[in-house]
């Protein structure tokens, strides 16, 4: 049964906001971590913030944003220390040493949500991996002509009012910082030498990562957090070689993966005649895996197709001489 307009307006338009709002700023800042090469370093920061949020809840007693945002903010920075001190006394990669640290502190953070409910506190562990955007709802509309009122839209639920906040404050951020990030992320030895401070930058950008993962963390859970960081940014770079078209790219890509993934999760079983909905968060990380299969097979210039094409068109040129032919 399709859902009217108080129900979609009071039960599915908060959860797509939010969604929307969690893809769009995961693939904002998600760009620079595939360009950099640091893919895993999502993936860390956003197990390592659990035990941070579990604390900052612990010591406030409350769920309010602010305290949370303090103990993950405290855990990234605790994190990327003991990233650098395992790379560094255990003389391992970087990519081993932050395997080490995120698990490490996961666990721990799934330890602490465990004995918090055992005493009794409101923490549940798999709210930790697939959020809970069904639960988040906006009673105040009753119909599209009570949006009018600004009242209503003062009412919307935290979870949306956050996620807005953290996008804006990426999307300003980048826009100011855009030439530094460009250059620090593509030739940080010259960056260094022209007077910008690309360790600076580097760390910057694990806070703004950091920052968009704990804002998104309740939502969303961690699984679809990971997704939207690499994702449709690792998409769009298949599909354009331009930094600029690179990040608008992907933050379309975020939002089309958001919409998808929620329309198939909440819609799709009742248009198949099915009696319950899937959950949203995951559906939205298969829709991403999904763009990103497309853009595998299908990029212009760097997808498994178009560069067929392209060696097709060569192949053709007049004068072309293989090169199994020039070794013979």
């Amino acid at each position: 049964m399709i859902p009217d307009v108080q129900e979609f307006l009071q039960i599915d338009a908060p959860a797509l906001m939010a969604a929307v709002l969690a893809c769009a700023a995961c693939a904002l800042v998600g760009n620079f971590l595939v360009l950099r090469r640091q893919g895993m370093m999502g993936d860390a920061v956003s197990h390592a913030i659990l035990p941070g949020i579990v604390g900052g809840f612990l010591v406030a007693g409350t769920r309010e944003t602010l305290p949370m945002m303090l103990g993950a903010l405290a855990a990234a920075a605790l994190a990327g220390l003991l990233i650098e001190a395992v790379r560094r006394l255990g003389r391992l990669e970087s990519g081993a040493a932050m395997g080490v640290v995120f698990t490490v502190m996961f666990a721990a953070g799934v330890v602490m949500i465990e004995q918090a409910s055992a005493g009794g506190i409101d923490l549940d562990a798999d709210c930790v991996l697939y959020g809970q955007l069904e639960t988040i709802l906006w009673l105040a509309p009753v119909g599209w002509e009570s949006l009018r009122d600004p009242a209503v839209w003062a009412a919307l639920p935290r979870e949306v009012l956050t996620l807005a906040a953290v996008f804006a404050l990426c999307v300003a951020l980048v826009g100011l910082f855009y030439k530094e990030l460009r250059i620090t992320t593509f030739d940080p030895a010259l960056a260094s030498t022209l007077g910008i401070p690309a360790g600076l930058f580097h760390y910057g950008v694990v806070l703004l990562v950091a920052a968009t993962a704990i804002a998104a963390f309740e939502a969303v859970g961690s699984i679809l957090v990971i997704a939207m960081l690499i994702a449709p940014p690792a998409a769009a770079r298949l599909l354009t070689d331009r930094l600029a078209a690179q990040i608008l790219l992907s933050v379309g890509l975020g939002v089309l993966a958001a919409l998808a993934g929620y329309g198939a999760a909440a819609f799709g079983p009742m248009l198949l005649g099915a009696s319950h909905s899937l959950n949203a968060a995951g559906m939205i990380a298969v829709a991403s895996g999904l763009i990103l299969a497309l853009a595998v097979l299908f990029g212009p210039r760097h997808g498994i197709l178009g560069r067929r094409r392209a060696i097709g068109r060569l192949r053709s040129t007049p004068g072309f001489v293989a090169p199994e032919t020039q070794r013979a």
